[in-house]
C-alpha cells in the first residue's frame, strides 16, 4: 500500500471515530431523564400524518441498524470507536419487543449508567433516571 493509500485510510479511520463519537454524544445528551422510566411521549408522536410517522419509524429503526452493526465493528478487538455506547444508542433506536427491559438491565450493570450521566453532566443534563426512586 502507497504512504498516500495509508494516509487516506488514516484520516477515514479518525473522522469515522469522531463522527460516530459525536453522534454517541449528541444522542446521549438528547434523551428526556426519564426515558427509561417510559414517561416520555417521543419524537414519533409529533406526527399528525400516518406517512410521516412511518417515514420517521422506518427512518429512525433504519438508523438503529445501522448503529448496532457499527457498534458491533467498533467492539471487536483492534478497531478503535465507542463500539459499546454504539451498540446501545442503536438499540435504543430500534422498535423491538422487550427493548425497555433490557436497556434498563444493561445500565443497572457495571459503570454504563455512571459514563452516561457523567457525559450528561459535562453537557449540563440531569442524569438518565434508571428506576423509580424510592420514597
Amino acid at each position: 500500500m502507497t504512504r498516500d493509500r495509508w494516509l487516506v485510510a488514516a484520516l477515514v479511520l479518525v473522522a469515522s471515530t469522531l463522527a460516530s463519537s459525536a453522534l454517541v454524544v449528541a444522542f446521549l445528551v438528547r434523551i428526556p431523564p426519564r426515558y427509561f422510566l417510559g414517561q416520555t411521549d417521543g419524537l414519533g408522536a409529533r406526527f399528525t400524518s400516518p406517512i410521516g410517522r412511518a417515514a420517521y419509524l422506518l427512518a429512525k429503526n433504519l438508523l438503529g441498524l445501522v448503529l448496532l452493526a457499527a457498534g458491533v465493528v467498533m467492539a471487536l478487538p483492534g478497531v478503535p470507536g465507542q463500539g459499546l455506547l454504539t451498540l446501545l444508542v442503536g438499540i435504543f433506536l430500534l422498535d423491538v419487543p422487550g427493548k425497555r427491559r433490557f436497556e434498563r438491565a444493561l445500565l443497572r450493570r457495571g459503570h454504563l449508567l455512571t459514563t452516561i450521566n457523567r457525559i450528561r453532566a459535562r453537557f449540563e443534563q440531569a442524569p438518565l433516571v434508571v428506576d423509580e426512586p424510592e420514597a
